[in-house]
């Protein structure tokens, strides 16, 4: 009966809570987004700073600039972010496989419920994770022949001018300029940069290019990177990349002397020599003048006693040569004599060459004509040669004159006007065409007939008879009445 009563009370109540939707439950109700942005608000409440150890993996920079990445151990992962402001301020470039120590705050993000690291700082976990970077970059800048012995370029003996890329407040340049004061002062271009912190190896690359890019009559002929000593953090600017490469891409020659002997850094081996310190760099760029001007004196020595040597030997030399020779005037007589009897010989020569000449000119001379005499001879041929011409020109066209008459008459004796003459006839068709044939004339057929070069009638053809007609109106002259042809055939 108690059950039932309790049974009864329940489903009164629910039908209630239907009716005037009273709650069931004394637990608050939350939307999505409230929850979602309460969560947020607890977490960074209670994680608003904190320090991360891990390694990087999946490094992403989209072209936003904003960094996005992971950092991981062994059993966890967690998604990171680092905003552009913040990456540009790193002291290191993150890469992947880098274990490093992050500080920042914790947060989520609502609209995909997952939970995230605000990077605001980043320093490597360790000196070892340090170096193993530095060795990794080492290897791969290796292997694209940045390091290589036969791309270094020679240190010029006496420099003219000398670019000297470091910090202008620091005791490095006032050591470098010291000592190239006192070995060889040289005229010294100092390009100021920052040798640690945030943007250090921008403003050392912006120098070694800046250089390069000067003029080459105002650019210098060496420079050195120098930098003093300090950690293996403080001299990570000389090993980022990009200072590498424009060591390593410059056209003119690089000391680098960055640390102390025993700190190393890639500028090092990319650089065309390296020097232990900043003032050993001085020490290798310029040689030692007092040094120059002592050899000088001494080669100035060794030379002229070479010299006076030499001079000495080649007159004992000299000497005993000219003492073999005997006397210079016993040998010259001898050869003034051959000269002389030569000279003889030669104006003997000479004379009798004119004489044998001169006979010849006048033997020649004596056969030779008068100009005057020659020109009549000529003018008689002339004449003679005129008159053969007349005489064969007048012979020529009387030959030509009866070879013509002849021929003249053959034609006229062939011609068929003569032949008309002795009382022939020729027939044409009315085509003014000869008929040669009788086959080729028909019955009434008109033709006409010439008797003699001026006399034409016409006719007609008959097989028995000559039909007469008026004669053609082009034909001159008149016909007889009567013919006594008959019929031609």
């Amino acid at each position: 009966m108690r059950k039932l009563e309790i049974l009864l009370f329940y489903h009164y109540i629910q039908i209630m809570s239907d009716q005037q939707q009273i709650p069931l439950s004394n637990v608050p109700e939350f939307s999505v987004s409230e929850l979602a942005f309460s969560l947020k608000r607890t977490i960074e409440d209670n994680f608003s700073r904190v320090r991360v150890r891990g390694e990087l993996s999946r490094v992403s920079i989209p072209k936003s600039g904003h960094m996005y990445t992971s950092l991981k151990d062994d059993k966890s992962v967690i998604d990171a972010v680092c905003w552009k402001g913040v990456l540009s301020k790193l002291s290191i470039k993150p890469e992947e496989g880098l274990e490093v120590i992050c500080i920042g705050r914790i947060t989520t993000y609502p609209a995909r419920s997952n939970y995230q690291l605000i990077i605001e700082s980043m320093e490597l976990a360790g000196e070892g994770a340090l170096l193993k970077m530095l060795e990794d970059r080492k290897k791969r800048l290796a292997a694209e022949g940045l390091f290589e012995a036969d791309r270094k370029k020679a240190i010029p003996f006496i420099p003219h001018k000398i670019g000297v890329v470091t910090s202008p407040t620091g005791a490095v340049i006032r050591d470098i300029l010291h000592r190239l004061a006192d070995r060889f002062p040289r005229d010294v271009m100092v390009w100021p940069v920052k040798v640690q912190g945030e943007g250090a190896s921008q403003e050392v690359t912006n120098a070694v290019n800046g250089f390069n890019s000067m003029p080459p009559n105002t650019r210098p002929d060496l420079i050195i990177v120098a930098r003093g000593g300090g950690s293996l953090e403080d001299l990570m600017p000389f090993n980022e990349e990009n200072v590498v490469r424009a060591v390593a891409a410059s056209d003119i020659p690089v000391i680098s002397a960055v640390g102390h002997e025993t700190d190393t850094t890639l500028v090092d081996y990319a650089s065309d020599l390296r020097a232990p310190t900043p003032t050993g760099a001085a020490e290798m760029a310029v040689p030692m003048r007092m040094n120059l001007l002592a050899q000088v004196v001494d080669n100035e020595k060794r030379l002229i006693s070479g010299v006076g040597r030499l001079l000495s030997e080649n007159r004992h030399k000299l000497e005993a040569a000219s003492a073999r020779l005997g006397n210079p005037d016993q040998l010259f007589e001898l050869k003034t004599q051959h000269i002389d009897r030569a000279n003889d010989r030669l104006e003997h020569s000479f004379k009798s060459y004119i004489a044998r000449k001169t006979n010849e000119f006048t033997h020649h001379s004596a056969r030779l004509l008068h100009p005057v005499s020659q020109i009549k001879i000529a003018a008689n041929a002339l004449n003679r040669w005129s008159e053969q011409l007349d005489n064969c020109k007048m012979r020529g066209l009387d030959n030509k004159r009866r070879t013509l008459t002849q021929l003249h008459e053959k034609l006229e004796l062939l011609s068929f006007e003569n032949v008309l003459k002795r009382g022939y006839v020729v027939v044409r068709d009315e085509n003014n065409r000869p008929v040669t044939s009788a086959g080729l004339l028909s019955q009434g057929q008109a033709v006409d007939l010439q008797f003699m070069a001026d006399k034409r009638v016409g006719a007609v053809i008959n097989n028995s008879e000559v039909v007469k007609s008026k004669t053609p109106k082009n034909i001159a002259g008149k016909t007889d009445k009567k013919t006594d042809q008959g019929s031609l055939f």
